[in-house]
């Protein structure tokens, strides 16, 4: 059975720059089967309510500005995949969690940058998930649940964010050796309850984690971690790191 995993994707500047977070994506690929396709939630694709991705050949959109040129000629030309959308529904159905399609979805950041680097030759099939993101932890858990009976399925189920994420307060000229405590903080709770499995904790994870709204000014790149928990299993830690201070790259596996 596949895990399911919780990919700290970072800036887009990792599909060209990819640090010690491309290394350990890359060794991750290789030690997993390779998936018959991908199930993904991302921090880029909010919405008000659950959809699915149903274009059959997404465009890469480069859904951010300020980066150089390399970047925005960087192209993922993986396919969608139509009956794994139809399974998609059905499952989310069934748990009473009615979804749409989007036939017109592009792949965001939160989709290529990752699968760039442990799947490079982008041939295996996508299928996206959006995040209601003002609906909070337990419906990403529900979401996650849902579809956890992909990972029988050779179906790699990801939730792609980061395990903090205030962009207002990074350095950007700090290397991996530079650690705000605020943030180690933070992420170091993170890890404690989801080793514990205390679900009531993570749900609860603005209130009671040390600097949780610092760390997350908005939550939705957290969100996709609790997406990865619902669909997988046991919780370990695949990579662990930080970048500019603050941005925490951690790559954690569930099952």
């Amino acid at each position: 059975m596949f895990p399911s995993l919780f990919i700290s994707h970072g800036s887009p500047m990792l599909a060209l720059e990819p640090g010690e977070s491309g290394p350990a994506l890359k060794r991750l690929a290789a030690e997993l089967p390779r998936p018959k396709a991908i199930v993904i939630v991302s921090a880029h694709w909010e919405s008000n309510e659950l959809r699915v991705n149903g274009n059959p050949q997404p465009e890469t959109w480069h859904d951010f500005g300020g980066f150089p040129a390399a970047l925005f000629a960087v192209q993922y030309p993986a396919p969608g995949l139509p009956e794994m959308t139809r399974r998609v529904l059905d499952m989310l159905a069934a748990a009473d969690l009615p979804a749409q399609v989007d036939t017109r979805r592009p792949f965001d950041h939160g989709v290529w940058v990752p699968l760039s680097l442990m799947y490079p030759q982008a041939d295996i099939p996508i299928v996206q998930v959006s995040l209601p993101s003002r609906m909070g932890p337990a419906l990403q858990t529900r979401v996650g649940l849902a579809l956890n009976r992909l990972r029988e399925e050779e179906v790699l189920v990801i939730g792609s964010g980061s395990i903090t994420h205030n962009l207002r307060e990074l350095d950007w000229h700090s290397g991996p050796e530079s650690v705000e405590p605020w943030a180690l903080a933070f992420r170091d709770w993170m890890v404690e309850k989801l080793a514990a499995n205390d679900e009531e904790a993570l749900h609860d994870y603005r209130r009671q984690a040390p600097n949780a709204v610092r760390n997350h000014p908005t939550d939705e790149h957290l969100l996709p971690l609790y997406f990865a928990r619902g669909a997988g299993g046991a919780f370990s830690i695949s990579h662990q790191g930080f970048t500019m201070g603050a941005l925490g790259m951690d790559i954690y596996r569930f099952g």
